[in-house]
């Protein structure tokens, strides 16, 4: 399913329940059994904070094209959590699959586009923060990474891995851990404390001044990450991928670098040995299996590699 949405800084949740005919109880959506399962939730505090959390799938792709169109003045950072919540139907995890825990923080209105393939447990946690809300909270802080984002004007995108401390607070909004009276503001605390573990993240960043990125570089550069996402067993050609990008090599493996923290080769094995986990985890295949289908021909490399990643071979992890 194709849809437009326009976005006018207030968020999309209630319009994307009017495009699935989704039941509003209160501040939850409920996704209806005709269309997938489990829900859409959040909270507004008014213009500097809002939050959505996203924990359903869906039967039917959804492919949205959204049109931003901020107040004048509004400059919202979207702070996007995804994959960090355990499944809605822990008996249906084999016939679904799980997204990708990462983090991309951007300006609003570079986020224009969201796909959501069919029998895929989305399990996000969005934070939309005025600029001069996060200025307030970190202020001072000398990283030209965080300066960017605080101060600049030029669009950008920052990705990475999430962290078990994010993960751990994000699981706080799946309970009922305070009375219904204080959930506003425990809820906002969580927020805040979810915003100070990503900036952690990104000081952890090796302290460069990030290059001008126009919208175009943002959607070349998502290109090309998709086009590692989808062919994990061969390692890419840099040169290929420049030219399909209409880039150089080196501003390619700049951009890219800037927005994900790691070299093109780097975060293609990052998803290598991400998707192994998985099939070896929810597949339950074997590690020769798993080692021959990500394009290892060598599986003692294939341990190797995936030990630095987790600290255990694959065998003991599929074991564990």
């Amino acid at each position: 399913m194709n849809i437009s949405i326009t976005d006018t800084g207030s968020g999309i949740a209630n319009k994307l329940a009017e495009v699935l005919g989704a039941t509003v109880n209160g501040r939850f959506i409920y996704i209806p059994p005709n269309k997938g399962g489990g829900y859409i939730t959040g909270f507004s505090w008014g213009d500097e904070l809002r939050m959505m959390i996203r924990n359903y799938y869906l039967k039917e792709a959804l492919h949205i094209e959204r049109t931003n169109i901020l107040a004048k003045g509004q400059t919202d950072i979207i702070f996007q959590l995804s994959g960090i919540f355990p499944s809605i139907d822990p008996y249906a995890d084999g016939d679904r699959t799980a997204e990708r825990a990462n983090m991309v923080i951007c300006k609003h209105t570079v986020s224009s586009v969201m796909s959501m393939p069919s029998d895929t447990n989305f399990a996000s946690i969005t934070i939309a923060v005025s600029r001069s809300y996060l200025n307030a909270l970190f202020d001072g802080l000398k990283h030209p990474i965080v300066t960017s984002i605080l101060k600049g004007d030029d669009d950008f995108i920052y990705e990475s891995a999430v962290s078990a401390a994010i993960i751990d607070t994000a699981g706080c909004f799946l309970r009922q851990v305070v009375p219904e009276s204080l959930e506003n503001q425990f809820y906002k605390l969580k927020c805040k404390e979810i915003l100070c573990y990503a900036i952690g993240l990104l000081m952890q960043r090796e302290a460069l001044a990030p290059s001008l990125m126009h919208i175009q570089d943002v959607k070349a550069i998502y290109s090309i990450k998709l086009q590692l996402q989808s062919n994990l067993a061969q390692a890419p050609d840099i040169a290929a991928l420049a030219r399909n990008a209409h880039m150089s090599q080196p501003k390619l493996r700049k951009m890219f670098r800037q927005a994900f923290g790691r070299t093109v080769f780097d975060y293609y094995q990052f998803l290598r040995m991400q998707e192994s986990a998985r099939l070896l985890k929810e597949k339950h295949l074997s590690v020769k299996e798993v080692g021959y289908q990500l394009g290892f021909s060598n599986l003692s490399h294939f341990a190797r590699v995936f030990q630095m990643y987790y600290g255990l071979t694959p065998k003991k992890f599929s074991a564990s």
